[in-house]
C-alpha cells in the first residue's frame, strides 16, 4: 500500500498540516496474509469468517447441547433466534410440513450472514466479511445449486426446464420471448443479484463508516475540531443504522433463498 493510501487514523495527518484527506477506496478492502497453514494463506476477512463460524457453532452447541424443558438464558436466546427464522421465514415461504427439512440450512445461512456483517462494527475487527464478493458469491452458489437440484428432482429434466423458463403454451406468440427472458433471469441473473445485493450494501456501508471515521480524525486540528465533532456524530448514527442494515440483509438473503426453494417445489403453471 502506497503512502497516499494509508488511512488517516494510522498517521499524524490532519487538516491544515499540508497533507490531503486520505479517502478510503478499494485499497481499504485489500489485506495482506496474516499467517499460513499448510501453504494456505489467511488474511483478515478469512480469519474473521473462521472466527465467526466457530462463534456460531459454539453458541448453538452451548444453547442446545444440553437443552432443558425449562430453558436457561442462553437456550432462550438460541430458541428465539431459531424460531424467528423457522416461523418468520421458512414456514411463511414453504409451509410447516414442506419447510421443516430446510430449517437447519436457512438458520445457518441467516446467522452466518448476520455475523459476517456484524464484524463491521466490532472493535478491532471493524470489517464486514460480506463486503468481499467471494463470500456472498459462495453463499449464493449454495442456494443456486440447491434450487437447481430441487427443480429437476421435483419436475424431471423436461419439466424442470419448463419450470425454469416459464414455459406455457397459453402464452402463444410471445412464448419464445418469455422463455428467453426467464432463462437468463433465473439461470444467470438470479444468482448474480442474490450475491451482489448483499455485497453491495455491505461494501457501501463500510465505505461510509470509513469516510466519517477517518474524517473525524483528519479534522482534529485547529478550527477543524468543530467539524470533527459533527463527523463523529455522523459516525455514531451510521453505526446504529448499519446495525439495522446488517440484520435486514441477512433477513433478505434468507428470504430470497426460501422463495427460490419454494419456486423449485411449486407445481408448474
Amino acid at each position: 500500500m502506497s503512502s497516499d493510501q494509508t488511512l488517516a487514523f494510522e498517521t499524524n495527518c490532519h487538516i491544515f498540516d499540508g497533507c490531503g484527506f486520505p479517502a478510503p477506496g478499494l485499497h481499504s478492502f485489500k489485506f495482506e496474509p496474516l499467517f499460513s497453514v499448510g501453504g494456505f494463506d489467511f488474511n483478515k476477512p478469512m480469519l474473521l469468517a473462521l472466527l465467526g463460524t466457530v462463534a456460531i457453532v459454539w453458541f448453538f452447541w452451548a444453547a442446545f447441547g444440553r437443552a432443558k424443558v425449562v430453558p436457561g438464558k442462553l437456550q432462550m436466546v438460541g430458541e428465539a433466534g431459531y424460531d424467528f427464522v423457522r416461523r418468520g421465514l421458512v414456514y411463511e415461504a414453504l409451509g410447516k410440513k414442506e419447510g421443516e427439512k430446510y430449517v437447519p440450512l436457512m438458520v445457518s445461512l441467516f446467522f452466518f450472514v448476520w455475523i459476517m456483517n456484524l464484524w463491521s462494527i466490532i472493535p478491532v475487527a471493524q470489517f464486514p466479511v460480506t463486503s468481499i464478493i467471494a463470500f456472498p458469491a459462495g453463499l449464493a452458489a449454495i442456494v443456486y445449486v440447491l434450487w437447481m437440484y430441487l427443480t429437476f428432482k421435483k419436475h424431471g429434466f423436461v419439466g424442470g426446464w419448463k419450470n425454469i423458463t416459464g414455459y406455457d403454451k397459453e402464452l402463444g406468440a410471445i412464448l419464445p420471448m418469455i422463455v428467453v427472458i426467464e432463462f437468463f433471469s433465473n439461470v444467470i441473473i438470479r444468482p448474480f443479484t442474490h450475491a451482489v445485493r448483499l455485497f453491495a450494501n455491505m461494501f457501501a456501508g463500510h465505505l461510509l463508516l470509513l469516510m466519517f471515521t477517518i474524517g473525524s480524525w483528519y479534522l482534529l486540528n485547529g478550527i477543524g475540531i468543530a467539524y470533527a465533532g459533527a463527523s463523529f456524530v455522523m459516525t455514531i448514527l451510521l453505526t446504529a443504522f448499519e446495525l439495522f442494515i446488517q440484520a435486514v440483509q441477512a433477513y433478505v438473503f434468507v428470504l430470497l433463498a426460501c422463495n427460490y426453494v419454494q419456486g423449485a417445489l411449486a407445481e408448474h403453471h
